[in-house]
């Protein structure tokens, strides 16, 4: 029934047993060869999909489909094969599912039969003419009238009635997990609708597309570890970007008012199942806009991807049932924090007074920590996994938003904001700090703490200042990780079940 399942106990089994049938179907390369069939084809007219025929044609009788007399070509990977003699069945994969064939002798011709298809391996791939009809168990079938064999799979697949079970082989070999997890193609093709929703999204508002640089001169845009290349030719540093803030906020100096990217952004921390090294990164400006009016901007992104992809703005994701449509709570940082533990942080108080708060409460903080960074702990620690329903906190401290414009009512605090989704955090935003001498003082004050050994301080950026000095239209400025956005709407628990290929450790 196929090779077993690639699971840890057995795999120096299935290594034995792939490197024998590697060997016996390698010999059929040579055998197809013989007979003047290339393993390896050029090109196949295929006319059909297997989806396209179950949705045409899935409510047909026998007799019906018999008087239509549909000729069909279709091609795709040999997934099952059974029978015996002058008759075999199976079954073909393409990308929009399966159907299956029922081969025979005598229509397809005698070398045909012997030499392809009772030669072909489970996941070789085949092209299929003939007419389509149904069995007398009742299943959609193709009667093939001709076979044609396209491409040799020389390595085995995995079990088909279990695919792969280690969750390592499956992000080392997606392209097994693909073949034979129909789940899992379902996820990634609608990765790409998302992200397809998103972009249409926002082109229909009058957003403009970019691309900016991926090697910076410095890492500036967000709290984060960068990697560090070096440019041989001009002999300098470089590094790969952690955020894409600071080069589309010159894009809105230069006069783009509604302006975005989908890129990669990469950070070098730790990897769990909400972080990658790499991952795909929204970021959106709109001058003359504020945080207010990037919260609609969320909400109705949010519930437009749900809708066109999903078909409802209700979506499960593990245990809770989510629900994006309407308005979504807000609630600032302090206030929320008071709820949850009692602690009052609108008082006034100094950074050691904070800090023995925090030591009272069991809230990890380091020696360094502002009263700023201590409220921001208590949210984690508090605050954050019990925020279920799409919600926005906003209002959060001065010390830990280097980039965000202060609060008019209150200097402590910033127009920021998160989004929170099932109690991970889903969005960031803020209207944006255009005042560069204000700007300056952050920089200034962020380098104090990457001295102090804060390595995730932003790091002093003249040139952005310098553009901020050409004057900023007030702006609104969001960021959305499309990898957890992803995750949400296809309930998937880890980041690495949405990336194509996560990042992994060496063999």
């Amino acid at each position: 029934m196929g090779v077993r399942s690639l699971t840890k106990e057995n795999v120096n089994q299935t290594a034995e047993s792939s490197t024998d049938q590697l060997q016996v179907r390698r010999a059929k390369v040579d055998e197809l060869r013989e007979h003047g069939i290339n393993p390896f084809a050029s090109g196949y007219q295929r006319e059909n999909t297997a989806g396209e025929l179950h949705e045409g044609y899935e409510a047909f009788d026998k007799e019906e489909l018999a008087e239509k007399d549909l000729d069909v070509a279709i091609a795709g990977r040999l997934m099952t094969k059974r029978g015996k003699g002058k008759v075999g069945f199976g079954h073909v994969q393409d990308m929009s599912g399966q159907i299956q064939i029922y081969v025979r002798k005598d229509e397809i011709g005698e070398e045909a039969y012997n030499t392809i298809w009772k030669k072909s391996d489970l996941g070789d791939i085949l092209g299929i003419r003939g007419k389509l009809m149904r069995t007398n168990t009742g299943e959609l079938s193709v009667q093939a009238k001709e076979l044609i064999h396209l491409t040799k799979a020389l390595r085995p697949l995995p079990d088909k009635y279990h695919g792969l079970q280690d969750k390592e082989q499956i992000y080392r070999q997606r392209h097994l997990d693909l073949i034979t997890n129909p789940e899992s193609m379902d996820r990634f093709v609608k990765r790409s609708k998302i992200v397809r929703e998103v972009r249409r999204f926002l082109d229909d508002q009058g957003y403009l597309e970019v691309e900016t640089p991926t090697l910076h001169n410095l890492a500036g845009g967000a709290s984060a570890r960068p990697f560090i290349t070096h440019h041989n030719a001009l002999d300098i540093d470089l590094y790969l970007r952690i955020a894409l803030e600071l080069h589309l906020k010159r894009l809105v100096v230069g006069g783009f008012e509604k302006v975005y990217e989908v890129g990669r952004v990469f950070r070098n921390e730790g990897i769990d199942h909400t972080h990658n090294p790499e991952f795909t990164l929204l970021e959106v400006y709109t001058a003359f806009s504020d945080m207010a009016g990037v919260m609609d901007l969320v909400e109705g992104l949010y519930q437009h991807v749900a809708q066109e992809v999903l078909g409802t703005t209700q979506v499960t994701y593990g245990d809770y049932e989510l629900e994006f449509g309407g308005k979504w709570a807000r609630i600032h940082m302090v206030d929320a924090i008071k709820e949850a533990c009692g602690v009052d942080f609108w008082q006034e108080m100094s950074d050691q007074e904070a800090r023995d708060l925090a030591k009272e409460h069991g809230v990890p903080v380091e020696d360094n920590h502002t009263v700023g960074h201590v409220i921001n702990e208590f949210f984690e620690h508090f605050v954050e996994d019990t925020l279920i329903q799409p919600t926005f906190v906003y209002g959060h401290p001065k010390a830990i938003s280097p980039l965000a414009r202060t609060n008019e009512e209150d200097p402590r605090f910033t127009d920021r904001f998160e989004a929170f989704i099932a109690g991970a955090e889903a969005g960031n935003a803020f209207t944006e700090l255009t005042d560069p001498i204000d700007q300056r003082e952050r920089f200034a004050a962020q380098a104090a703490e990457k001295e102090a050994g804060n390595d995730e301080a932003h790091p002093y950026d003249e040139d952005f200042i310098e553009a901020l000095e050409s004057g900023m239209p007030p702006t609104g400025g969001l960021g959305i990780g499309i990898d957890r956005m992803v995750m949400i709407m296809t309930n998937a628990s880890s980041i690495r079940d949405v990336l194509l290929f996560p990042t992994m450790r060496n063999k």
